[in-house]
């Protein structure tokens, strides 16, 4: 049985991309200092890293994404070119499907809820029973990036895209505080000192990660125009998805926190890597335990 120090504790998990591995180290960091999370509200990668705490399998997916080498990153890429988004992210859902089964949110052993967004309507949708990969599945469509999920009528894809740190869904819980976990932080990075052989691999998933992006440019430079290439020197594609979905939900935080602050807030500086960079999980699941250790020594 875990030790605990007799407090529950409902955990919002924001979206952010890949910064949001840093949710792992988080909830290790509250785990190992006794804290009881009964309660896990999450959007896009807060909604995956939520939903597989909550089913007791988020240590096989970390052993996983820790152990991905450079033909396993290759492959998982299965790219659509759907004029709804580039990525089909089959590969991936097949594989957290191994891992999570055919688990249903209303039989978690902890409250769970999965924040999408529904275009059609404009709307956010709380996914609270059902099945929890097609709703993690909905949550993480990042627009542009992840095809959307069409489901009884609705459009849905990234629930960053309306509330991108959803604290109301925790609102009824019976717990002694809440604590939200934001991807959007201020400041640099820390300096995360990584086993050498941690950091031989990510340079190298980091070079694999930049070819990909390369040559996904030079496909649509084949399409572009000299004078359109011209103008677009500075940024293309990747760059202009990432900071404009890094921008909208950055300025969204600090409306819907204006509604439901939580009691605890620990931030992840945005600066720790980019949205599309999931090959860094290493340092940012360990980014997330340092700032967890640190806003927790003010928690009497």
């Amino acid at each position: 049985m875990k030790k605990t120090n007799g407090k529950k504790i409902s955990l919002v998990l924001g979206s952010g991309g890949a910064r949001g591995y840093a949710h792992i180290g988080v909830i290790e960091e509250l785990e190992r200092q006794g804290y009881e999370i009964v309660c896990i509200s999450g959007a896009s990668m807060g909604a995956l890293i939520g939903g597989l705490h909550a089913a007791g399998k988020l240590q096989e997916y970390k052993k996983w994404v820790l152990g991905l080498d450079a033909l396993d990153v290759m492959g998982l890429l299965d790219f659509s070119w759907d004029s709804r988004g580039m990525v089909r992210g089959d590969k991936v859902l097949r594989k957290l499907e191994k891992i999570l089964g055919k688990a249903r949110i209303e039989e978690l052993p902890i409250d769970y809820t999965a924040v999408a967004t529904d275009l059609r309507r404009n709307r956010e949708v709380w996914f609270q029973e059902g099945d929890l990969l097609e709703a993690i599945r909905a949550s993480i469509a990042i627009p542009s990036f992840f095809t959307p999920v069409e489901k009884d009528g609705m459009l849905l894809v990234d629930g960053g895209a309306v509330d991108p740190l959803p604290v109301a869904p925790t609102m009824a819980s019976h717990s002694d505080l809440t604590i939200a976990v934001s991807l959007f932080g201020e400041g640099p990075a820390p300096r995360i000192d990584m086993p050498e052989e941690v950091r031989l691999k990510e340079s190298k998933l980091d070079e694999i990660a930049s070819e990909i992006i390369a040559r996904t440019r030079r496909w649509f430079e084949t399409r572009t125009s000299d004078e359109e290439k011209e103008e677009e020197k500075s940024y293309h594609l990747f760059d202009i998805i990432d900071k404009t979905i890094d921008s909208m939900q950055k300025t969204l935080l600090g409306y819907r926190l204006g509604g439901y602050p939580p009691d605890l807030m620990i931030e992840i500086p945005q600066e720790v890597c980019g949205a599309l960079d999931f090959h860094k999980a290493w340092e940012v699941i360990e980014t997330g335990r340092f700032y967890a250790q640190r806003a927790l020594e003010n928690i009497g």
